[in-house]
């Protein structure tokens, strides 16, 4: 039997959402880093993990690796 924790009790990176970005889901970690994942099939690049940041910097880094793709 499994229970449900309140908000309040549930640890803090339960309590993070999945942030979508031009065809990427960018997923916090545990480890403070972020996991960055397509959204769907055909993947216009493989997922990564991008280093420990804000979600800007994670942004800004799909950015260039999709101007490098291009």
């Amino acid at each position: 039997m499994t229970s449900k924790l309140p908000s309040a009790q549930q640890p803090a990176l339960y309590q993070q959402s999945v942030v979508r970005y031009r065809g990427f889901v960018l997923i916090p970690q545990a480890d403070l880093t972020w996991l960055v994942r397509p959204e769907r099939s055909p993947m216009r690049m493989l997922p990564f993990r991008a280093p420990a940041s804000s979600v800007a910097d994670v942004k800004a880094l799909v950015d260039w690796r999709l101007d490098q793709a291009a």
